[in-house]
């Protein structure tokens, strides 16, 4: 539900509106040094606010530590890490409950718990709950040394020209999607399992828990299958597994093969839209226009970078624990 990993497990909380967002870090090897300033340039990447294109509410987003941090140093025990709400502006929300968004979870939430779910911002739905992803992401990339996680867009609104992407959505008075690519170096051979825990399969797992994401391929992708076996296939070229090619994307069978991993995601434009739609009001039982006001994102994958590094490190680092290449107590 809101627990991921199997060592290294992270624990989401909190509503877009409430007090706070937070999470718990449970399986955190002792001994790992960890200040408030570790986490302040992936905090940073996250905001809103910071770049074009993206929602005007901002956060001070500072960690507030509440256990398993002592002497700047991790104690083995779970780490609960809080960021305060401190800049909501409800009314936008109570002014338009009669009318779930459409794209939203305001209507699958209002079916799921009864009407009692918190709907303020989309409330425990709301992408505000990734800066306590992207807290768990900082600690999972200091555990993961030698090892590279890097995230880029490579397209907004199906252009490479990010500036252009954004302005066809402004000139539409609408959102806009795009195209995020992970790659990652520095991995052992070896990690995942056959079936049901290959790395694609845990990684896609949690790369579904980012608001928003509508797909993912590995390597070539979707490309792949109008290739021939011959062309796709990489060639192995030396005894560590290094090949000439890398259509796999570094995993073979489900395992890393030692090659850089490679994969991409695509994100939906962003549901909250000024743009004028129709929808049910469920308190009249009717169809009507409607709009989305208050802050959203003209483009949430701007924010999506840094949230896909997090993610990505979280998984890696629960599958170098599982294969003991992560020692419990930091030396």
């Amino acid at each position: 539900m809101n627990s991921f990993g199997r060592i290294f497990r992270a624990s989401i909380f909190g509503e877009s509106h409430g007090d706070g967002v937070g999470v718990i870090v449970d399986g955190c090897p002792a001994g790992l040094s960890l200040t408030g300033e570790d986490f302040l340039e992936d905090l940073e990447r996250r905001k809103g606010g910071m770049q074009k294109g993206t929602t005007p509410r901002k956060e001070d987003d500072l960690p507030i530590f509440k256990s398993g941090i002592f002497n700047d140093k991790t104690t083995g025990a779970p780490v609960t890490i809080l960021f305060e709400n401190k800049n909501t502006r409800s009314g936008d929300y109570e002014k338009q409950r009669a009318v779930p968004r459409p794209g939203h979870a305001d209507f699958v939430a209002h079916e799921k718990f009864g009407g009692y779910e918190d709907y303020r911002g989309g409330g425990h739905f709301s992408g505000r709950l990734t800066v306590a992803v992207v807290a768990a992401g900082v600690i999972a990339k200091k555990m993961l040394k030698g090892i590279s996680v890097r995230s880029t867009i490579l397209e907004v609104g199906g252009e490479a020209d990010i500036e252009k992407g954004l302005q066809k959505a402004i000139d539409a008075k609408d959102s806009i999607g795009g195209i995020i690519e992970c790659r990652v170096d520095g991995l052992p051979t070896g990690l995942g399992e056959p079936f049901f825990d290959s790395v694609e399969s845990v990684l896609s797992h949690l790369v579904f828990a980012i608001p928003a994401v509508r797909g993912i391929e590995f390597g070539t992708g979707f490309a792949a299958a109008k290739m021939f076996g011959s062309e796709h296939n990489d060639a192995i070229e030396d005894v560590k597994g290094k090949t000439l090619t890398n259509h796999a994307g570094g995993v073979v069978g489900g395992i890393t093969n030692g090659n850089e991993l490679v994969f991409r995601i695509a994100i939906k434009p962003t549901s909250s839209t000024p743009k004028e739609q129709q929808t049910l009001n469920w308190e009249t039982k009717q169809v009507e226009p409607f709009s989305v006001k208050g802050r959203h994102d003209l483009c949430i994958a701007l924010r999506v970078p840094v949230i896909l590094e997090a993610v990505t490190a979280m998984v890696l680092a629960d599958l170098m624990m599982l294969e003991q290449k992560i020692p419990r107590i930091v030396q």
